[in-house]
């Protein structure tokens, strides 16, 4: 573990790689930042969370805090299963976390067939428990519990694959996270010291709503998160960090700045194209990518982003109880999102011991079977001049996936590569009839419609050609061998 010496000379590192730049703590420097061009052709990622809070597998990932709020779910859990809290707290499951099954080369594979470009481990979820070695805190997986470097090993196997490796820090949200555990007589303690694994476990959650929220994270609490992840970025060289809220919180603007720039020269000193993913405006708009939490937009945007959402609705670690998307929800999510100039990072989560739950890999398959067929309307592809077609709205906004979206056989999503247009019919009708109104010929070449020459259409994935025509109303597909109960591609050549 880092002495007090060792500490403030690597703080003393951190100033001075900051200063060398080209990058200095400052939005001004920030904004020249540039997107990875790996990061659009890739559209698809995966994300993971796993971890302490998986052996439990109550609820959701936030057992470690809802555990100590009385009267909550998770508290009448916790005493039924493992008794009171003082005798059995969250940190006794360190030793029940032993990933006993835990294959990185099986992830990675899976992944890879999934169709997935890059993949993203959460590295310390809000708990504090961190999947990776280090010298802050000995409360870490290749310390304790099953005494791996898991963010490590995940890296080693991803990027033999030829995936594009991530790191996921949630560090931020641990100033308050484990407070309720004060209010009665449990494992957590006063006083706390810093590289303690409850500290400082805050009494009060601020307002997450209000951007100048009491109490403030003190120095040495924002002086380790900024260490942390400099640590994290320094062992792991991630290409993209992501950055879960609550540092969009005032008291962390000068830290995340130092961070941003630390982590963009690291990056170039390496000579990797390097990204932070943030919400909730934390970041000057162009320092980083714009990531949407469980939502999207409605409409295509001039500037790459990226949603992250679950398999489940309920849950972004496994659970006894998820409440698992379908494989055809979350392939039409994919399509709308890539229409729309935005990359999809989906979540799974393994149980305890490494493995994945049947639920799981069959949703993969099925997203990677699909990619198969239709990958060249999502990689590489661009926005189109329309994004969609159809009737049904899509809900803009984060946390807006709590229901699946009733598609027609009217509604189309469009991308554009190879030069040609992609149209993918989201519900594909029964008697296999198809018009797309957005491709109708324009009887007025000066307004803004479709003014092209079609030379062919293909229906990815079919060795049919199906007949087509043209008119004032649209473009009409006629197919005789084509039923899918997922989104079927129509590739059109236009000049």
């Amino acid at each position: 573990m880092f002495t007090q010496t060792e500490r403030q000379n690597y703080l003393s590192q951190i100033e001075a790689q900051i200063a060398h730049g080209p990058y200095t703590d400052d939005w001004a420097s920030l904004t020249s930042f540039q997107p990875p061009r790996w990061f659009s052709p890739a559209k698809f990622g995966i994300f993971i969370h796993w971890g302490l809070y998986s052996v439990p597998a109550y609820r959701n990932e936030w057992y470690s805090r809802n555990m100590y709020i009385q009267g909550s779910p998770e508290y009448e859990h916790h005493i039924k299963t493992y008794g009171p809290h003082k005798d059995f707290g969250y940190k006794d499951f360190i030793p029940l976390f032993t990933a006993k099954n835990f294959d990185p080369d099986f992830w990675a594979e899976t992944f890879v067939k999934t169709g997935a470009k890059y993949v993203i481990p959460v590295a310390e979820h809000h708990d504090g428990f961190q999947m990776y070695q280090s010298s802050l805190s000995v409360y870490n997986a290749a310390c304790m519990g099953p005494k791996r470097d898991i963010l490590g090993e995940l890296k080693a196997a991803f990027e033999k694959q030829g995936l594009i490796f991530g790191a996921s820090t949630h560090r931020a949200e641990h100033h308050w996270f484990m407070g309720p555990g004060k209010e009665f007589d449990s494992d957590i303690k006063d006083p706390l010291s810093c590289g303690d694994f409850y500290w400082p476990s805050e009494r009060t959650q601020p307002d997450h709503q209000d951007l100048y929220a009491k109490p403030y994270p003190d120095p040495a609490f924002l002086e380790d998160w900024l260490v942390r992840t400099c640590e994290l970025i320094d062992r792991y060289q991630p290409k993209l960090l992501y950055f879960d809220w609550w540092v969009q919180h005032e008291a962390y603007k000068p830290w995340l700045r130092k961070i941003a720039a630390y982590y963009y020269n690291r990056s170039a000193q390496w000579g990797q194209e390097a990204a932070i993913c943030y919400k909730h405006d934390a970041m000057a708009f162009g320092s980083g990518i714009v990531d949407v939490e469980r939502g999207k937009f409605a409409d295509a945007k001039p500037y790459l982003w990226q949603t992250d959402t679950a398999v489940a609705r309920n849950s972004w670690c496994h659970t006894t109880s998820l409440d698992y998307k379908s494989s055809y929800e979350l392939i039409c999510y994919l399509i709308d999102v890539v229409s729309k100039n935005g990359n999809l990072l989906l979540n799974v989560g393994p149980r305890a011991d490494g493995s994945f739950a049947e639920e799981d890999l069959s949703i993969l398959r099925d997203i990677g079977g699909w990619l198969c067929v239709n990958g060249e309307a999502v990689y590489d592809a661009k926005p189109w001049r329309y994004a969609a077609e159809g009737p049904t709205l899509e809900t803009e906004g984060q946390f807006s996936d709590a229901a699946a979206p009733v598609y027609t056989p009217q509604d189309f999503r469009f991308t554009a590569g190879n030069g040609c247009i992609y149209a993918a019919c989201l519900r594909f009708p029964e008697d296999e009839r198809i018009a797309i109104r957005s491709l109708a010929a324009s009887p007025d070449p000066d307004k803004p419609h479709f003014h092209g020459i079609i030379r062919k259409v293909e229906t990815l994935g079919s060795k049919e050609k199906p007949a087509y025509s043209v008119d004032e109303t649209g473009l009409h597909i006629t197919t005789k061998t084509v039923q899918s109960e997922l989104p079927v591609v129509f590739k059109i050549y236009v000049e």
